[in-house]
């Protein structure tokens, strides 16, 4: 089976899915030759698992980049374009990301501004910066139709960004997560529209409920399951499928 991509970059990888999916990656029978790991501090005690896989494998270069960052964002590029060189970017996973449970009573105005910084500032300001390097790999591709493996964004979602299917879902309000998750998944579409003539794939994934710090250990689902199943989805998009939404195991999700 050919490599998922020829180059890959993962933001907020030192923990959770973020880390796994560069685990994953490096560990498959057929690595990308590339894999950027990024976060805030990778040399720093936060980073200590993403620096022990990386002395596993040459193909993992950790980078810094705090996506609420601009200098630190326009940094990373730079970084990565110099193991690039004119290859470009195939893969651009934005993973990074924060929740919030406020409720109506509890919330506050900058809770709501901060989680939006992350969740939806953020992760449109890093495929900006590095659209030249996903413009290149796509253009160097050199062939028709849409997919990981020529140029493509993905950006990790929930479910409980889905208005369509927020009546039906129990969960806590958690104001500025959930309506961060939709705020993206706007972007996401409109991503998908603008990028597609320029051979670009935009796609939003739910990744499940995972036992992370982010999930909990009430979560049922391993993180290891579930990046496998988001590894398989990402292999399978195509131009029909771009600007979709779906969830690890390949399935559509209402907006």
């Amino acid at each position: 089976m050919a490599a998922l991509a020829r180059s890959v970059l993962v933001t907020g990888s030192n923990r959770g899915i973020g880390l796994e999916l560069v685990r994953q990656l490096a560990a498959s029978p057929r690595p990308p030759q590339h894999i950027f790991a990024t976060c805030r501090d990778p040399e720093g005690p936060r980073g200590k698992a993403l620096q022990e896989l990386a002395a596993q494998h040459s193909s993992i270069k950790l980078v810094q980049l705090d996506t609420v960052n601009l200098p630190s964002i326009q940094g990373a590029v730079w970084a990565v374009k110099s193991h690039l060189k004119d290859q470009g970017l195939n893969l651009l996973i934005n993973n990074a990301g924060i929740s919030s449970h406020a409720t109506l009573r509890s919330l506050d105005s900058q809770e709501m501004l901060d989680v939006f910084a992350t969740n939806v500032v953020g992760p449109l300001l890093v495929v900006k910066e590095f659209l030249p390097l996903l413009e290149q790999a796509a253009k160097s591709a050199g062939k028709e139709g849409l997919s990981c493996r020529r140029a493509a964004v993905i950006n990790i979602s929930t479910k409980l960004g889905s208005i369509g299917l927020c009546l039906g879902l129990p969960e806590a309000p958690m104001y500025p997560y959930r309506a961060s998750k939709a705020a993206q998944n706007m972007v996401t579409r409109c991503l998908a529209a603008e990028l597609q003539d320029k051979g670009i794939l935009c796609v939003a994934i739910h990744p499940g409920w995972v036992k992370t710090d982010m999930g909990t250990e009430k979560a049922p689902l391993t993180v290891e399951h579930s990046v496998r199943g988001i590894l398989t989805v990402l292999a399978s998009l195509s131009q029909a499928t771009s600007g979709a939404f779906l969830d690890w195991e390949g399935n559509s999700l209402p907006w």
